[in-house]
C-alpha cells in the first residue's frame, strides 16, 4: 500500500513540477462552455436544455488531452523498465497511474463546474446533478484512457490514435452521463443512469489495470 501511495505521489509531484497541464485542461473545459453560447445563441432555455451534453463532451475532450503523457514519459526515460523489477506489479503500477491521472484531469474539471454552470445557465439542482454524474462517470473515462495510452505507448503518433480507440468505449458513459443530468428525463431515469454509470466505472476501473499491464509487457518484450 505504501508503494502504491508513493507512486501516486510521484506522478502528482512530477505533474506539479512541469506545471500548466491541469490549468490547460480546465481552460479548455471552460472555453468549450464559453464558445457554445456564441454558436447556438444566448437563449437561457436552450442553453439549459443542451447543458448536460455540452458538459460531458467538454469533459471528454479535456481529459483526452493528457493521455499521451500517461505512460510515454516513463517509457522514454526508462522508468517503466525499472518498474518491472520493482516490488509492485505492473497491474498495481497501472492502477496507481489511473488514480493519479484522475486526480490530475477529472478532479480539476469537477472543481471548475461552477464556472460552466454560470455560462450554461444551469440552476443549482442541475449543477449538483452535474457534479454527481462527473464524480461517478469520469473514473470510467480515465480507465478507458489508461487502456488506450498503454496500447498506443509504443506508437509514434499514439497520442492521436488513443482517443480514436477509446471513443467507442466512452459513448455509453456519455449517454448515461447526459441522462443523469437532464431534468426532463425524470428522477427515476436519472437514478438509473447513475447506477449504470457506477457499474461501468467499477468494472472498467477493476479491469483496466490488468489490460494496461498486459499491453505494457508486450511493449517491453
Amino acid at each position: 500500500m505504501k508503494g502504491l501511495l508513493a507512486l501516486i505521489g510521484r506522478d502528482l509531484k512530477l505533474a506539479t513540477r512541469v506545471g500548466g497541464d491541469a490549468l490547460t485542461l480546465v481552460l479548455f473545459f471552460v472555453m468549450v462552455g464559453a464558445i457554445v453560447p456564441f454558436a447556438i445563441g444566448p437563449d437561457r432555455e436552450t442553453l439549459a436544455r443542451l447543458a448536460p451534453g455540452i458538459v460531458w463532451i467538454a469533459a471528454f475532450l479535456s481529459m483526452i488531452l493528457g493521455l499521451d503523457r500517461l505512460f510515454r514519459t516513463d517509457v522514454e526515460d526508462g522508468s517503466l523498465m525499472l518498474f518491472r523489477h520493482a516490488a509492485l506489479s505492473l497491474e498495481s503500477i497501472s492502477f496507481a497511474k489511473l488514480v493519479a491521472h484522475w486526480l490530475l484531469t477529472a478532479l480539476p474539471l469537477i472543481i471548475a463546474t461552477p464556472i460552466l454552470a454560470i455560462l450554461l445557465a444551469m440552476d443549482f439542482s442541475t449543477w449538483l446533478r452535474t457534479v454527481l454524474s462527473l464524480l461517478v462517470g469520469t473514473p470510467a473515462l480515465v480507465a478507458f484512457g489508461t487502456i488506450g495510452a498503454a496500447v498506443t505507448v509504443s506508437l509514434r503518433r499514439g497520442g492521436l490514435i488513443a482517443p480514436v480507440l477509446i471513443l467507442p468505449l466512452s459513448i455509453p458513459v456519455l449517454i448515461f452521463g447526459v441522462s443523469a443530468i437532464a431534468a426532463d428525463t425524470g428522477a427515476g431515469t436519472s437514478a438509473a443512469a447513475l447506477l449504470f454509470m457506477a457499474a461501468i466505472s467499477l468494472v472498467s476501473v477493476a479491469l483496466s489495470p490488468f489490460i494496461a499491464a498486459l499491453a505494457l509487457r508486450l511493449v517491453e518484450d
